[in-house]
């Protein structure tokens, strides 16, 4: 009798990862770099023997982590999508793990699928860092005024050029982006910020966040950000925070894929 023809399917992945030990998400042509594109790509391939290319919601940089990451590949493996979840936990977990594995439509890409991405970025403004939680949040002594850090958010939220808060994209390349929603949160002495965008650019919400500190702490006007968004110019943001403070916490998809895919 002959055997069933394999065809291609995608699996999705929700990953979580604590980014301290890798060189961001993309893999790098050097092997002994670690990023989490080249481990995870090397995991998925002992496991369903064959090459997998990976298309990922939000490309993480240098230290930075995720809680809600989303990554998709297409391949022939029979495996079911709980099989391939277990096994990439075993290799990989606790530092990068899969928090839930899924078969997805053909036509969904883990990037230009996703509707917006969401990150939280987390300040401690205490006088002695937690050993506990010091590789995830950006210890920083001293009071946050969170009001006015509320207030200068305003200019930022809606669609703007942000070529004043990222790295220089590259010829050509749009500084646009849709900023739908920024919000600040004092817990105790932990200040929360979180935005969300259709896309972020390279060291955007850090910049953002760099900023918006220097609000809390009274050396910048809370109208002062809506001039340094005008202008559209790198050096006219005045710092920009650590990266091992930003967490990407989800990604979100429109209502048709969640309903085809349980997401």
């Amino acid at each position: 009798m002959a055997q069933p023809r394999l065809v291609a399917r995608v699996v999705r992945l929700l990953l979580a990862y604590d980014g301290t030990g890798f060189r961001g998400w993309a893999a790098q042509r050097d092997p002994s770099i670690r990023t989490v594109e080249g481990e995870l790509s090397a995991a998925i391939e002992r496991i369903v023997n064959e090459r997998i290319e990976l298309s990922v919601a939000g490309r993480t940089y240098a230290g930075v982590h995720a809680r809600g990451q989303v990554t998709s590949f297409s391949a022939m493996t029979s495996l079911a999508p709980e099989r391939i979840r277990d096994a990439v936990n075993a290799m990989l977990g606790p530092e990068l793990v899969v928090r839930r594995a899924s078969d997805a439509p053909a036509w969904f890409d883990a990037r230009f699928s996703a509707t917006a991405r969401e990150y939280r970025y987390v300040i401690a403004t205490g006088d002695v860092a937690d050993p506990f939680t010091a590789r995830y949040v950006w210890h920083r002594p001293g009071p946050l005024h969170v009001p006015s850090m509320r207030r200068a958010c305003a200019a930022l939220v809606g669609e703007h050029d942000f070529a004043s808060f990222c790295r220089n994209p590259g010829r050509g390349r749009s500084t646009v982006r849709d900023l739908h929603r920024v919000a600040v949160r004092r817990d105790g002495d932990l200040v929360a910020l979180t935005f969300r965008a259709n896309a972020f650019l390279h060291q955007m919400v850090r910049s953002l966040v760099g900023t918006l500190v220097m609000v809390g702490t009274g050396r910048l006007g809370p109208d002062a950000v809506g001039a340094i968004l005008a202008a559209r110019d790198r050096s006219a943001a005045p710092q920009i925070a650590p990266p091992h403070g930003l967490t990407l916490e989800r990604v979100i998809y429109g209502r048709r894929l969640r309903e085809s895919t349980g997401g």
